[in-house]
């Protein structure tokens, strides 16, 4: 990335400042604005984030902001209420609370005299979400909003579940704000209050995977804040953005056919980064982008060329050899004018047994039956890549000994895929409860395969994900699996492989027993999405610049930390782990003089084919410290099932130097809900 320190606007940072909401509870924020911005008001921009503004996203916080104030915005990152320095207790994600105080905030920022009563939001994840869902409520001076790695459904394409599966990464993402809702205000913003706040978060804030599991089919709970209940109530422009190995990419499609408004969609190779940090590369110039954006809706540069160009801008990736992480995707830039496009077809593949046909072909074929183990998955990686490599999926062939396997003949030209995929099924099971996993592979000529794309069904969600039911064994069953959406070039000399499983832990939780999966190919197909291959010649193709920033926070790292990804079997008693380390070590900001640590491990073990053994455990440990001043926290989730109940057990420890000041934990036992 290229470092910027000559701005079209000199910029000035205020370290803190309080926002007042409106019960009296103030939010800490961090400004950067235009200097000239007192005497000639700008636009704000707000991020609204729960991951502590003034240590954990510091660095990455000043490579945009005050690049963007640079341009002429007066840029505003608040830590939610009960985070960073905020006052409060933060109890769950995207709660009324939060949105409400969002409102408080833009209208706040709105009437400072240095900003001209026009607002956006933006942010990556948690602030994309909030940035879609506080859109909905329409507040006042909102004028349009970037939303990158976020969802409009918090159901069925969120890090909870999937096709009415449990995901793993539910857990993991509970620990991670486990550990998050544990970690102290800093006294130097906040006073002698200190303590006072960090025991009100570390007895109020709750256990949330508790929460999670107590709603397992699609419900109030999880139609709060999913925009996709109504697209009508966002009425402001909306910039769309994701990548390939994030797991947020399949809303940019869905956002892109459902709003009413301008929209721009951009899905790049990337992991869970924003674009200018872009891993897998290639990173752009997404500052730039962004500044396109805001000056054509925040000031009305009409001409700027913002809105040229197609509506959807995709990275078209080639074929590559299965690797745990990339330096670089291969690929090119495309792009869409419309989504749904006129230009992709829905190509019917039919089945037969272990094999691709061609559309039109036809075969008579018998039944086939699976029941994977639970080993299937290991090689999986994380449902979404947040770039602590090695975390993207291996070669599939570690996978494909415990499935059933699609092969296609050798492609004898390019075939060029935009969309996603379906499997179109008819399979019957032994068991009342039981799920479905379909991989789409790219399988090169020496064999090595590469996931391209796959989709998960819980198959007792067959008559929709609000109203689960038993399945009845033996009976025949119509199943649409949509994979999640690609863009996918298979050379020549290549072949298509769908593989169907039973499990795929530990990406999704098992089912309560072993099931036998029935796949019956004579009336079941793969329907891709075919982007006929030279529709772009005679086009632009999309392209952007060299990614830029501000110049980033300085940081020392005292102590390396660790990364590592480690797939175990004890051939003693067939025990299999995933082991995922990921130790930041010790960092120290010379700014503030604050000393952070940050670590943890993830485990998720099974023993032979007992689906009863399956365990997932998640130790964090978090550390801050200014010369005396030491604190740190120690957090341990531990999830485990039977037939019929998750069992949740926690622990939280909190010390001040020597002394520990608190420890609480939790033991809970949460009905399955037909999964």
């Amino acid at each position: 990335m290229r470092t910027v320190t000559s701005l079209p606007h000199e910029v000035e940072e205020i370290e803190h400042l309080w926002i007042p909401m409106s019960d009296g509870t103030r939010l800490a924020a961090r400004l950067w604005r235009p200097v000239s911005a007192q005497d000639e008001p700008v636009p704000g921009i707000l991020e609204l984030i729960p991951y502590r503004r003034r240590d954990l996203t510091a660095q990455r916080d000043s490579i945009h902001h005050p690049y963007m104030a640079g341009y002429g915005y007066a840029c505003l990152r608040v830590d939610l209420r009960g985070s960073g320095d905020s006052e409060g207790v933060l109890e769950d994600e995207y709660l009324e609370q939060e949105l409400a105080d969002a409102e408080d905030v833009l209208a706040w920022l709105a009437d400072q005299p240095w900003c001209n009563g026009r607002t956006a939001m933006m942010g990556i994840s948690w602030g994309g979400f909030n940035a879609l869902q506080v859109a909905a409520r329409r507040p006042p001076s909102l004028g349009a909003i970037v939303t990158v790695c976020s969802t409009d459904d918090r159901y069925t394409d969120d890090v909870h579940y999937m096709g009415g599966c449990l995901l793993t990464d539910n857990l993991s993402w509970a620990s991670t704000m486990f550990a998050y809702n544990s970690c102290p205000p800093d006294p130097a913003i906040v006073g002698e209050r200190w303590l006072e706040m960090w025991h009100q978060r570390l007895d109020g804030s709750g256990l949330w995977l508790e929460e999670w599991l107590r709603h397992q089919r699609r419900d109030d709970y999880w139609r709060h804040g999913s925009i996709i209940e109504n697209y009508a109530s966002v009425q402001v422009p909306v910039f769309a953005v994701s990548g390939w190995a994030d797991g947020y990419s399949n809303s940019v499609f869905r956002l892109l056919a459902g709003l009413q408004v301008p929209t721009r969609g951009l899905i790049g190779p990337w992991s869970h980064k924003y674009p200018h940090l872009g891993q897998p590369g290639p990173a752009i110039g997404f500052l730039q982008e962004m500044v396109a954006w805001w000056d054509h809706w925040l000031k009305d540069a009409t001409d700027n060329g913002a809105m040229d160009g197609p509506a959807l801008t995709i990275w078209m990736q080639d074929a590559a050899p299965p690797a745990t992480t990339y330096e670089d995707r291969p690929g090119r830039w495309v792009g869409e004018p419309s989504w749904p496009s006129d230009r992709i077809v829905d190509t019917t593949y039919p089945l037969e047994l272990y094999r691709i046909l061609q559309p039109g072909d036809s075969a008579s074929s018998p039944a086939s039956t699976v029941q994977s183990p639970l080993s299937v998955g290991q090689f999986a990686g994380k449902w979404c890549s947040y770039n602590a490599p090695p975390d993207m999926p291996y070669d599939q062939r570690e996978e494909d000994g415990g499935s059933l396997v699609f092969n296609s003949v050798e492609l004898d030209e390019t075939l060029e895929v935009l969309g996603a995929p379906v499997a179109d099924l008819e399979v019957s099971v032994d068991q009342p409860v039981a799920q479905l996993i379909v991989r789409l592979s790219e399988v090169a000529p020496d064999g090595a395969a590469t996931r391209v794309s796959y989709g998960v069904r819980n198959l007792n969600h067959h008559r929709g994900d609000h109203q689960p039911a038993l399945l009845e064994p033996g009976r025949r069953y119509r199943v649409r699996v949509p994979l999640n959406g690609m863009a996918q070039s298979f050379p020549p000399g290549h072949r298509l492989r769908l593989s169907v499983s039973t499990s795929y832990w530990p990406v999704v939780w098992p089912a309560p027993e072993p099931v036998n999966l029935t796949v019956y190919p004579d009336s079941s197909s793969l329907v891709l999405p075919v982007r006929p291959v030279g529709v772009d010649q005679g086009e632009t193709p999309p392209s952007f610049g060299e990614p830029e920033g501000a110049p980033p926070l300085a940081v020392d790292q005292i102590e390396a930390g660790e990364q590592d990804w480690r797939v175990s079997r004890n051939m003693v008693d067939l025990s299999g782990e995933l082991e995922v380390v990921k130790d930041l070590g010790v960092v120290h900001f010379p700014g503030i003089d604050l000393t952070v640590r940050r670590s943890a491990n993830e485990r998720y073990r099974f023993v032979g084919n007992d689906f009863n053994s399956v365990r997932g455990e998640t130790v964090w440990e978090m550390g801050f410290s200014r010369g005396d001043w030491q604190t740190h926290a120690t957090t341990r989730t531990v999830l485990t099932s039977s037939p019929t109940h998750f069992h949740v057990y926690a622990e939280q420890d909190a010390w001040l130097g020597a002394e520990r000041v608190h420890s609480q934990t939790w033991s809970r036992s949460i009905p399955r809900d037909h999964i």
